[in-house]
């Protein structure tokens, strides 16, 4: 990777940074007829398309008793490290949610309750990588909010990865379905003969799984239309450029389309940086798809005047991942507000909030992070107000209530008050 000054980025350069793309709009009618199909056809048209596009014939969709199977045959340490996992992600999301609460004030009791929504879908993708991570990240916030049916779509092959699907049973979800892409969503979305329908659909996916979910939008609640994996590394003169490169690395394994940019105000660290990128993506397993994506238009090694011009970057771009590696993390984090998660100093790699630390590892890319929060508690909950207003309180606001409703015309309501007093 080249090091290039932020001060002097072309105007298309520029755009391809901070105008990262899911790439859903490329898919959008095929996807469209997928989802029209699955609506209308139920198993028979998701039969056909596992045929399709994953090359297996499937039998029963409904794989709930394989996982519960899977996660008693791993490996001791692998369902260890699957147990602590998911301890550790339960523990951080009971901490979201949030308490009722009631408050009186001049008669008026008002308050807010919140209720956990019946039934959520988490799509665990497969395809070139298997993810147990996204199982946890999906399933485990979903019964911390007390949904009482959560289902796990993972797409079909001939072996299902055991880890992804024991991952799925010791989260606690209630049922596994093996189908995958834009099938899977229309399916959680609608219902078929061997699916129910669900009130939410979360989970990471590819481009085909993102413009389903925006296609059943407003038909079932979505997360988030996440794009590609993505991360800012952000390091001053004290930074370890062989960290900061390990981080780059660490996200473009997951897609050629994934976004990795470091930045600092230190030009020897950015040609470190650079230099290590390199050497680091040498030999790797999926040392091609790391290529791919150290060497699209939106990954970069970048240098800037000051961390003044570096922060002022970081928070325009608004990173799905954060890392920060600097004299003073929390200083530099203060002035940043935009980010998915942050993790601070050499010994908090993403990787470790992308299985283990507890925070949920489905984040807004794109620069959603300005407007987005990542997946949580709230995702599983809706809330509702409650209010009980005595006479006195009541007739403190008669005035102010029928006269805002006559200045909008709508007489009824200022008689429905008016009417309570009609005795005095």
């Amino acid at each position: 990777m080249n090091v290039h000054s932020v001060s002097e980025l072309s105007p298309d350069r520029r755009q391809a940074l901070f105008e990262r793309d899911a790439g859903i709009d490329a898919v959008r009618g095929d996807v469209a007829d997928i989802v029209d199909r699955v609506h209308e056809e139920g198993d028979v048209a998701l039969r056909e398309f596992c045929e399709e596009f994953d090359g297996v014939s499937v039998g029963s969709f409904d794989i709930t008793d394989a996982a519960e199977t899977a996660y008693e045959d791993i490996d001791d340490d692998v369902r260890e490290a699957i147990e602590t996992a998911a301890d550790n992600i339960r523990t951080f999301h009971e901490r979201q949610v949030p308490e009722d609460w009631d408050v009186e004030e001049d008669g008026r009791r008002l308050g807010r309750r919140h209720y956990p929504l019946d039934s959520a879908g988490v799509y665990a993708p497969g395809g070139t990588a298997a993810y147990p991570s996204s199982a946890l990240m999906g399933v485990v916030p979903a019964k911390v909010a007390g949904v009482d049916h959560v289902a796990v779509a993972t797409p079909p092959a001939e072996e299902i990865n055991p880890v992804t699907l024991a991952a799925i049973h010791a989260a606690g979800a209630d049922a596994v379905y093996q189908v995958g892409g834009a099938q899977a969503i229309a399916a959680l979305a609608y219902g078929t003969e061997s699916i129910s329908p669900v009130d939410v659909i979360v989970g990471p996916g590819n481009k085909w799984v993102t413009a389903a979910k925006a296609e059943v939008r407003g038909d079932v609640r979505i997360d988030m239309l996440a794009g590609p994996s993505e991360v800012l590394a952000v390091g001053d003169e004290t930074a370890d450029p062989e960290l900061l490169a390990a981080e780059l690395i660490t996200q473009a394994e997951h897609d050629p389309n994934s976004s990795v940019v470091a930045v600092t105000d230190d030009e020897d660290i950015a040609e470190a940086v650079a230099a290590a990128v390199e050497e680091q993506a040498a030999g790797r397993a999926r040392e091609e798809t790391i290529r791919s994506a150290l060497e699209n238009d939106a990954s970069a090694v970048l240098h800037t005047r000051s961390m003044s011009e570096a922060v002022l970057f970081a928070d325009e771009y608004a990173a799905e991942h954060l890392y920060i590696d600097a004299d003073d993390e929390d200083r530099l984090l203060a002035r940043i507000e935009n980010y998915g998660s942050a993790f601070l100093g050499p010994h908090s790699p993403v990787a470790a909030g992308d299985y283990a630390s507890g925070t949920n590892h489905v984040l807004p890319t794109n620069g959603a992070a300005r407007i987005q929060s990542g997946l949580s508690v709230d995702d599983f909950l809706r809330s509702a107000t409650v209010q009980r207003l005595s006479a006195s309180a009541l007739s403190d606001l008669r005035e102010s209530i029928t006269t805002l409703a006559e200045a909008e015309g709508l007489e009824a309501h200022a008689r429905s008050v008016d009417r309570r007093f009609e005795d005095d």
